[in-house]
């Protein structure tokens, strides 16, 4: 597993954590998790100083964790701050309440992104 952590980004750190429980799970595990998800996330997530980090989680085919764009597509991609998305990871904000105030941002199926705060928690409890 590539190293997912990238200087300046406090959610590189839940990033990481995400991916250490996806490669931890079992493949029943897994193979459930993707079923109920079944699809791609492109995070694109910018930190304070304006920098911006890409990451892809990939509950539709792999059912990994990897920095950089999603390949071949992400079925969503979400826009969203540092900070917003370390709140959503711990619960102190959720999805649809990020969605609404304009602090996340989505293309693609938006339905799916609903299922990212899911992803969050499932993962959080494996760790």
């Amino acid at each position: 597993m590539s190293d997912l952590k990238v200087d300046g980004f406090k959610s590189s750190e839940l990033i990481s954590s995400i991916a250490t429980a996806f490669a931890s799970a079992s493949p029943a595990e897994k193979a459930e998790q993707k079923k109920k998800v079944n699809g791609i996330f492109q995070l694109n997530v910018k930190n304070a100083q304006g920098t911006e980090a890409i990451w892809t989680i990939d509950l539709k085919k792999t059912g990994e964790v990897y920095k950089g764009p999603a390949k071949p597509k992400a079925d969503v991609t979400i826009s969203l701050t540092d900070e917003t998305l370390t709140e959503l990871a711990s619960g102190k904000l959720n999805g649809q309440k990020a969605f609404m105030t304009g602090k996340l941002k989505t293309k693609g199926n938006i339905m799916l992104a609903t299922k990212l705060d899911g992803v969050l928690k499932a993962s959080k409890a494996k760790l």
